[in-house]
């Protein structure tokens, strides 16, 4: 498939995986030779309706210079034009015609077109139903997607702080090693070299921050970086928030971007730096607010549930001056780089001495479920809404959120 008809998928996947009817489209794929039987029977057997969905667009894209146009095609014949609209849209040299009984229409094979100087508007599944277009102007689907090949993918450092020294008044985080064990994992699952410290101080933790920016990333097409500590509200001038090292010493998120950026890390210039943080923003608990019944999911939480919240600190005395200087004078425009927070700034993480913390148990999930087909900014919704419908106690909310600075989309390496 044209590279361009596999990113017009890739970009509509959701819609495609929400509203397809793939039993609808078995008989005319393979008569038209798009798949064989024995790849309709695969795709049928991926479960429900979603998954079938999701497999059969996922395995369009190994199908040859025709898939996207026989699929089109299949569309109109089954009278899902929606969606074969919106496909046609973001590829409107493809023409599609009914097609006689037992007949192959041979489409001509569709090619990018040149790159102009114009402006663009850049594509994003929330925008499709409210983007409207110029006078006499086409939009243009113009975002690509990271370079995510290399074997392996990259390094990923988890920080896991669990045990905190008494004096740093600051409580022990039972079932954080649950959250670790699963992102270690995952990430290996991934194809990334994963390094866990354990119960760093903070000097230990910019020490370990040092060691991984000093690394040779040029034969790694990414890094990440895991926190699984306290944390807490700090002043900031780009990202939001702290955590805490075992001896109750903090470092600010924005300082620990810095050490990646791409006057610290050469080799990851122009490279994603992911950050995911398991952490309280601040110490406030959210409520929640009323919606309507049909918006009422049921919630997750019990007597378990703890925080990761230590009292806010909002004054620019909250960091050391070599903190706060460093950050500010070095920090360039984070481009590439992306940081995922467990709540809203501000307020408190919820973490299950069970299960693990509400956000870290659902990002594996939706890794695990999601990551052969969807982009990680994707995937990053889907965390945030399952999250929002958890309950601590009956009554407390949690809403994560991310800083994106990303410029293309990131695909993760998958087995499927």
């Amino acid at each position: 498939m044209e590279e361009i008809h596999k990113r017009i998928l890739q970009r509509n996947r959701i819609n495609l995986v929400r509203d397809l009817d793939p039993s609808s489209l078995y008989d005319g794929l393979l008569e038209k030779g798009v798949f064989t039987q024995d790849m309709i029977d695969e795709i049928k057997s991926a479960g429900t309706r979603r998954d079938q969905a999701r497999k059969l667009v996922q395995d369009l894209e190994t199908r040859g210079s025709r898939a996207f146009a026989m699929l089109l095609l299949c569309l109109e014949e089954t009278d899902q034009h929606g969606l074969a609209e919106l496909l046609q849209r973001a590829a409107p040299a493809v023409q599609i015609w009914p097609a006689a009984p037992n007949q192959v229409v041979d489409l001509p094979v569709v090619r990018p077109l040149p790159l102009c100087k114009c402006a663009m508007i850049i594509w994003s599944p929330e925008r499709e139903n409210t983007l409207t277009r110029p006078p006499g102007r086409t939009r243009r689907d113009s975002i690509q997607s990271y370079k995510m090949d290399a074997s392996p993918c990259g390094h990923c450092l988890i920080i896991n702080n669990v045990e905190f020294e008494p004096d740093s008044e600051l409580s022990n985080r039972k079932g954080s090693n649950i959250d670790c064990d699963k992102l270690e994992k995952r990430f290996k699952a991934l194809n990334f070299i994963v390094e866990v410290r354990t119960n760093l101080k903070q000097r230990q933790i910019k020490h370990a921050l040092s060691a991984l920016s000093k690394k040779d990333h040029s034969q790694c097409d990414c890094c990440v970086v895991i926190m699984l500590s306290h944390g807490t509200e700090v002043s900031h001038n780009r990202f939001p928030g702290a955590v805490y090292g075992v001896d109750g010493q903090h470092v600010p998120v924005q300082l620990i971007t810095n050490y990646l950026n791409g006057q610290h890390c050469p080799s990851l210039q122009g490279k994603p730096k992911l950050f995911f943080i398991q952490a309280c923003g601040g110490g406030e608990r959210d409520t929640g607010f009323e919606v309507s019944p049909d918006e009422v999911e049921p919630s997750i939480g019990g007597a378990d549930d703890q925080t990761d919240a230590i009292p806010m600190s909002s004054s620019s005395d909250s960091l050391s001056l070599s903190d706060e200087v460093d950050a500010r004078a070095t920090l360039p425009t984070p481009s590439d780089i992306l940081v995922s927070y467990s709540t809203f700034p501000g307020y408190v993480s919820w973490r299950d001495t069970q299960s693990g913390s509400w956000y870290v148990e659902t990002l594996d999930q939706v890794l695990e479920q999601n990551a052969a087909t969807d982009d990680l900014v994707t995937m990053l919704m889907m965390v945030n809404h399952e999250v929002s419908q958890n309950s601590a106690k009956g009554l407390y909310k949690q809403m994560p959120g991310s800083f994106n600075f990303l410029r293309k989309l990131l695909h993760f390496q998958t087995h499927a």
